[in-house]
């Protein structure tokens, strides 16, 4: 969950599963989150709906272990 001030930038990220509240520095995140917004279309009970949230990095590592197939994962060559 996250909150932005009057002038549209970020003041604070709540992880969504486990309520865990991550630094926020002038305006960026200092700690690992995954931020997922998705709108869901056509063939979904949820067509029109915009779901947003964010999970921090040992609740996105806790989800991830229950998948079935693994996640993708690859280097990234250059960080920006």
């Amino acid at each position: 969950m996250r909150r932005y001030g009057n002038e549209g930038r970020l003041e604070s990220v709540i992880c969504n599963h486990c309520g865990k509240k991550l630094v926020v520095e002038s305006g960026i995140a200092r700690e690992g989150v995954i931020h997922i917004e998705h709108t869901w279309d056509y063939f979904s009970e949820k067509d029109g709906e915009i779901h947003c949230f964010d999970l921090c990095e040992e609740c996105y590592d806790e989800i991830i272990r229950q998948f079935r197939i693994p996640v993708e994962t690859e280097e990234q060559k250059e960080l920006f």
